[in-house]
């Protein structure tokens, strides 16, 4: 597939590195030379440098032969223009631009995206989908990461095991004897920063990051397992009045029994966010001034969240959180070193808006029968799900016979809308969705068992 990539920043890169692998045609535009020869020196795409919503740079880019256009320039308007030359002078099929003001992604202006208007199939919002994680996580205190998979039946729940975890040294064996009712499948864990599929020898040590499928209905008890066993907050302070920030506090005020404040620095948009808002309280000034926090009483409250664009700020917010108190702090944090370091020093739960990002953009690109998929742990490794045709090369097969690629675990199976339970005998079937866990290097061949052609042949 020949896709032109329109911006080539952490979510471009990593959007072409992700199709690169895939053995795509990839065109990469850019008007940062620097930036797009980086890209080139390690990736086997194509560059163009130039202002992507310029006709002669498109055709530069051979337009005229792509099937899709990803416009992830930094500019709303610039990512619009871009679908539209694309549409109407070079007919592109597929056009996805993300849209960053909440003023383009208001449902009140859905007609806009049409091929009368603006022809962009389509939409995503950073802003939304990252308040949308953000929700989901801090419904389950004590996981720090959460996913939920095929219409809410599994969750994926990345869970940290510390000195005090119940299940230390613990074999994914001995878990399975002991609480055979719980149907947890333990996918992924994280040890010294690298990842490695789990096996039924595997162990709990102190310090491992842990993911694992378990069924909707067993989520919490799952958490009590590992001791996480915490009650919903009732209080929440949300740092940065942003449009995430904005987004959060909508939805928390509307569906969700908690006290809400927010801080916002800019003094106009704090007067603008206690117009919007009804329930929630509004407080002008700096959220790393202690006087500022201890006003919206951060030594009571319970789930500190810190939305604003500057990771350094929402770290150092969320550190002093935990000095107050708070039970669970949660951090938007968009440099991948600072992710992956933080968690070790009390951040209990990291948003990455590229992760999240690359997984939107990943539902509309993947081929064959891959439903979705969704990149985890800044791309160590991805959840996939995919549906069984009847050429499908274990179709019929109990788990005990199946051999995926190497690293690589079916999570979880979900048939005519209900889970099964996974043993050694239960045999995949024609129409069952699997929920896959595959690292990085994993999901080049995991595409392949679920390709077009594969069923064609």
């Amino acid at each position: 597939m020949k896709v032109i990539i329109c911006g080539a920043g952490r979510v471009g890169s990593t959007i072409a590195r992700y199709l690169a692998e895939d053995e795509n045609d990839v065109v990469v535009i850019d008007t940062d030379a620097e930036r797009l020869e980086t890209l080139a020196s390690s990736l086997d795409i194509q560059t163009v440098k130039g202002f992507a919503s310029y006709p002669s740079v498109l055709e530069r880019a051979d337009a005229q032969n792509a099937e899709m256009l990803i416009a992830v320039t930094s500019s709303d308007e610039v990512n619009l223009v871009i679908c539209q030359m694309a549409n109407s002078l070079f007919k592109v099929p597929t056009k996805i631009a993300r849209l960053r003001s909440a003023e383009y992604v208001n449902s009140k202006w859905k007609g806009l995206y049409s091929h009368d208007a603006f022809p962009v199939d389509v939409v995503i919002s950073p802003e939304v989908e990252i308040a949308r994680a953000i929700r989901t996580n801090i419904s389950f205190p004590g996981a720090f990461d959460v996913l939920t998979l095929s219409s809410d039946k599994v969750y994926l729940l990345g869970i940290h095991c510390d000195q005090d975890c119940p299940l230390l040294n613990t074999s994914l064996r001995q878990l399975t004897a002991l609480f055979p009712d719980i149907g947890a499948t333990v996918a992924g864990i994280v040890r010294n920063g690298k990842m490695s599929v789990a096996d039924s020898g595997s162990r709990f040590l102190s310090g491992d990051d842990i993911y694992l499928f378990v069924g909707a209905d067993n989520v919490q008890r799952t958490l009590t397992l590992f001791g996480l066993d915490r009650e919903h907050a009732k209080s929440a302070l949300i740092l940065g009045g942003n449009d995430i920030g904005l987004s959060l506090a909508r939805y928390l005020e509307r569906n969700a029994r908690m006290q809400v404040s927010v801080i916002e620095d800019d003094p106009v948009r704090a007067k603008m966010l206690a117009e919007t808002l009804t329930k929630t309280t509004v407080i002008n000034g700096d959220f790393l001034d202690t006087a500022v926090l201890e006003e919206a009483g951060i030594d009571i409250v319970e789930t500190v969240i810190a939305v604003s664009g500057d990771d350094e700020n929402n770290i150092l917010a969320s550190l002093m959180a935990k000095k107050y108190g708070a039970e669970q702090t949660v951090s938007v944090i968009e440099k991948t070193l600072y992710s992956q370091m933080v968690s070790n020093l009390g951040v209990d739960v990291v948003i990455d808006p590229k992760d999240i990002m690359v997984s939107s953009i990943l539902q509309h690109i993947r081929r064959g029968r891959i439903y979705s998929a969704y990149s985890v742990r800044s791309g160590l490794c991805e959840v996939l799900e995919a549906d069984v045709f009847d050429s499908f090369a274990f179709a019929g097969m109990p788990l005990r016979d199946v051999r995926l690629p190497t690293g690589s675990i079916i999570g979880a199976i979900v048939r005519d809308g209900e889970t099964v339970r996974l043993r050694g005998d239960t045999v995949i079937e024609k129409g069952d969705r699997l929920v896959l866990f595959a690292v990085a290097d994993a999901v080049k061949s995991i595409e392949k068992l679920f390709s077009a052609d594969t069923e064609a042949a």
